[in-house]
């Protein structure tokens, strides 16, 4: 018996939810944003949907995580910093170094601060969470979970991109990945629903979100993903471009007079996808209240339905066929429509979603038609679970 803490540390955010464990019961959630920035946002719920929120200066991580502990105390949702057994850390970039998850220790700690180069805006924060929990509770089991670990299973031609081999021996220069702790869970989670063994499927799973990614899972193991070197690859999302030309990069810092390769990335990365083509919102909800008459902001969804379509239909010709795509994140759980449109555009496959069974929103769901050849299914996600059970597998 114990309770275990997963945690999700950006620059200047703390996230985190508490789990009894090992019955994988959620008794607390919340976050801290703005630390360092002054004004800090400290939200915590829990029991029968209480919920405490205060406004208060978090100077650093450390002050961040040390407030969190003593407000749980406080709260009584622990009764000492000793009920915690487990704190497991969501890292973005394990390069090819991670294959799993992995146990904590200094050596771990240096690798997770080298790989920052893959993910400057995401590493450094994940390595100060790490360093402050260790700091507070020194002799607790800490584990790193990577988004990229799940995706170390792609064959070569997947994950090689066709530019001087050498680049890659040199600078680990391939196609990554993202969002793994998703697609696990939801493939594990498919996997249940369908009744068969993970290994014996083909699934496409679909993290759709601010950020989304699309995955072809062969074999219980990732196949091939759409993000890249980094999460800026892919489909089309709330501020990233998606897949772009790189040409067309080089000719846009030439007529925008851009000199430095990371203004035009923070580009990409901030002010393109949704946003940028619909001048409306980086929202997708914002865009479906006002695409019958904003023709851009029609336009936005459009591509992004479009891209997804491109994504899972070269992925079923990559799997020879699939048993089930999976919608999960938050536009996959949430948007009926989105849902519904792609479905109709991949018809010809044999994929088909009932709209009645369709007509809800964030409830694990076979949406699937009568007679569709494959299952379409509603599973919303669960990384923090994820996290949490790694806790628990690497503690034997």
């Amino acid at each position: 018996m114990g309770k275990s803490l997963a945690i999700n540390a950006g620059s200047s955010t703390l996230k985190f939810k508490l789990f009894e464990m090992p019955e994988e019961k959620v008794i607390a959630e919340g976050a801290i944003d703005r630390i360092s920035l002054g004004n800090s946002l400290v939200e915590i719920k829990y029991g029968d949907g209480q919920k405490y929120e205060t406004h208060e200066d978090v100077n650093d991580h450390n002050a961040a995580i040390q407030l969190m502990l003593d407000q749980l105390t406080e709260l009584k949702i622990i009764t000492d910093f000793n009920e915690i057994t487990g704190v497991g850390h969501r890292v973005v970039a394990g390069g090819q170094e991670f294959k799993d998850s992995a146990v904590i220790d200094d050596d771990v700690l240096q690798k997770i601060e080298d790989l920052s180069e893959y993910a400057p805006l995401h590493n450094p924060a994940a390595a100060m969470g790490i360093k402050a929990f260790k700091k507070i509770l020194p002799n607790v089991l800490s584990v790193a979970v990577f988004d990229t670990s799940f995706h170390t299973s792609m064959p070569q031609e997947n994950y090689m991109y066709a530019i001087p081999y050498e680049y890659y021996e040199k600078f680990g220069a391939r196609k990554y990945g993202a969002h793994g702790t998703s697609h696990r869970y939801v493939a594990h989670r498919a996997a249940s629903m369908l009744g068969k063994p993970l290994k014996d499927l083909k699934l496409i799973t679909m993290h759709l979100g601010a950020g989304g990614s699309i995955t072809a899972i062969k074999d219980g193991k990732s196949f091939d993903t759409s993000m890249g070197f980094t999460p800026l690859a892919g489909i089309e999302m709330a501020t990233r471009s998606g897949d772009i030309d790189a040409s067309l990069v080089a000719y846009l810092m030439e007529k925008l007079n851009i000199d430095k390769p990371n203004d035009m990335i923070n580009i990409l990365n901030k002010k393109s996808g949704l946003v940028g083509v619909s001048g409306v919102s980086a929202d997708m909800r914002d865009l479906e209240k006002v695409q019958a008459k904003n023709p851009r902001a029609k336009l936005a969804r459009d591509m992004f339905i479009n891209r997804i379509v491109r994504y899972v239909g070269s992925y079923l010709a990559e799997l020879g066929g699939a048993d089930a795509i999976v919608f999960t994140a938050g536009v996959g759980e949430n948007d009926i429509m989105i849902r519904q449109e792609v479905a109709d555009k991949l018809a010809y496959f044999g994929i088909g979603v009932d709209p009645e069974k369709n007509d809800i929103r964030g409830v694990e769901r076979d949406l699937s038609k009568e007679g569709s050849k494959i299952k379409t299914l509603l599973i919303p996600t669960d990384e923090e679970l994820m996290i949490v059970r790694d806790i628990e597998r690497l503690r034997k």
